[in-house]
């Protein structure tokens, strides 16, 4: 480090100062940074949390007895500080080790970008030597030595691992935020950079999930890696009044609040969206005609995507499944054939709302729908923004989460093993904003399940709030058909059983 250490600014004497804390991060954080200095934004803090601190000693003690690779796990709740340590870290490996390797991923690409390496920018514009570096989007450079001495922020993807492979670099530390959600695949290549004495592995993130690499850190793992988990309620920078909101609404023994605020994995073994206790309550429940018939009649209608997916027109009133139907896709024309069917339903039931998937081909069946005069159909984008987005990612989770809360209530649904399987076989997780986000159907499918067509055309009878309607209001500016059927004729066979 010395013939680059005359090209470093802030002369010596930094030089020294910094190279002084090689073994001592936090050492390092409470010294090269501004705290409690007026006209920074520091100026109201005295340094690290009590845990980030705990956490920065337990570091240089591990890489300053050079036994093997220091591995530390952090599973923690939301807004206690994660990326700041994050950032700190980096900071300080990288300006007290020459030319080392140093590997930084999270679990999405804008995680990365947004939260985790717009991090490391704060902290080095903070930074007393921070004028030794240069931030881009994907790297971080010393200038002493800008081809050899640097870190990289690189998204991660399984079928690209080699990123994340060993080198023969004396220095290497390798960065996970969000952990949970980063694949095994990544895991397992990252492993091999753990060769050298000094080398340093750091994995933080809200432990979403109770399966994975992740939370095996905390178990099967646990005698190689050196384990914190920080409680929201412990951290001075969480929000109290949130925090306070969830247990609130949610409970602090529910999943939820275990993993957004206590720093635990959820109970359930993969992170299932609906608990087959939930589904097994509503099979076969009876729901009196009485008491749905002042509630509105509301279809919701999945359009298949692909050819082994159905296409389910789902037909909801209250708390009661009134009919199911399920068609697969054949020939060219299918499109308007099942543009057709739809509006015979509608003609059937007379409902207050109706609501398609408009991804793909649902587009067409709305514009279709609309061309024969039937204006109230309405047309839902999964990946639209929800009303509530402070808990969910996008309008399908919250869909979902609404029809979850709808069966949690006394809603019924047919004792249909395919019913059961859909509504129970999709997983979770959480965003970068810890709103609650649901797997692709893609990713369903890798796992062995098939798409959940007939849980999503139920959840989209949720998409929005639904009056009934007046008799007047009914009247639609196309020919009905003269039977009329009433939603309790099915109840006679049981709940949600169509003729």
């Amino acid at each position: 480090m010395a013939s680059e250490a005359t090209q470093l600014s802030g002369g010596k004497d930094l030089v020294e100062a910094v190279a002084s804390f090689v073994f001592d991060p936090l050492g390092y954080v409470c010294a090269m940074f501004p705290w409690e200095e007026p006209g920074t934004r520091l100026v109201a803090e005295i340094g690290p949390d009590v845990w980030q601190a705990e956490i920065l000693m337990d570091l240089g003690v591990g890489v300053e007895r050079g036994e093997g690779p220091v591995q530390i796990a952090v599973k923690s709740g939301h807004g206690v500080g994660k990326t700041a340590l994050i950032a700190w870290i980096i900071h300080w490996f990288i300006s007290t080790r020459p030319h080392p390797q140093i590997v930084c991923t999270a679990n999405t690409k804008t995680q990365l970008e947004t939260k985790t390496w717009r991090e490391l920018a704060k902290w080095n514009d903070l930074a007393f030597n921070g004028d030794w570096f240069n931030w881009s989007a994907t790297t971080f450079r010393c200038l002493a030595a800008p081809g050899t001495w640097f870190a990289a922020a690189i998204p991660w993807n399984k079928d690209k691992s080699e990123a994340f492979a060993g080198t023969h670099e004396e220095h290497v530390l390798v960065v996970f935020d969000e952990s949970s959600l980063i694949d095994d695949t990544i895991w397992e290549v990252a492993e091999g950079a753990f060769t050298t004495p000094g080398s340093v592995w750091l994995a933080m993130g809200n432990p979403t999930r109770n399966i994975g690499r992740f939370i095996e850190c905390f178990r099967r793992y646990r005698h190689r890696w050196r384990t914190f988990t920080v409680d929201s309620r412990t951290a001075k920078k969480a929000d109290r009044t949130k925090i306070n909101q969830w247990e609130e609404d949610y409970g602090e023994d529910s999943d939820f609040f275990r993993v957004r605020v206590r720093g635990l994995p959820p109970r359930v073994s993969s992170m299932q969206f609906i608990g087959q206790d939930i589904v097994e309550a509503a099979k076969g429940r009876v729901i009196h005609p009485s008491s749905i018939q002042k509630s509105p009649i509301i279809i919701g209608v999945d359009v298949a995507r692909y050819g082994d997916d159905k296409s389910v027109i789902y037909v909801r009133q209250g708390l009661a499944t009134m009919e199911i139907r399920k068609y697969m896709a054949t020939g060219s024309q299918w499109l308007m054939d099942f543009a057709g069917i739809v509006s015979e339903a509608i003609n059937v039931w007379e409902p207050d709302g109706v609501f398609i998937d408009e991804v793909g081909l649902g587009a067409g069946v709305v514009d279709r729908l609309r061309q024969l005069g039937y204006n109230d159909a309405v047309g839902v984008n999964g990946a639209r923004e929800p009303q509530d987005k402070d808990l969910y990612l996008n309008k399908r989770v919250e869909c979902w989460g609404r029809m979850r809360d709808w069966l949690k209530s006394g809603g019924a649904i047919p004792n249909d093993q395919e019913i059961i399987d859909d509504l129970t076989a999709i997983e979770y997780g959480f965003a970068g904003r810890n709103q609650f986000q649901l797997e692709k159907k893609e990713d369903m499918k890798a796992r062995g399940f098939a798409s959940p067509d007939i849980a999503d055309a139920l959840a989209l009878t949720f998409a929005y709030p639904v009056q009934k309607k007046s008799e007047i209001q009914k009247i639609l500016p196309h020919t009905r058909g003269e039977q009329v059927v009433r939603d309790w004729d099915f109840l006679e066979w049981g709940i949600g059983e169509a003729r």
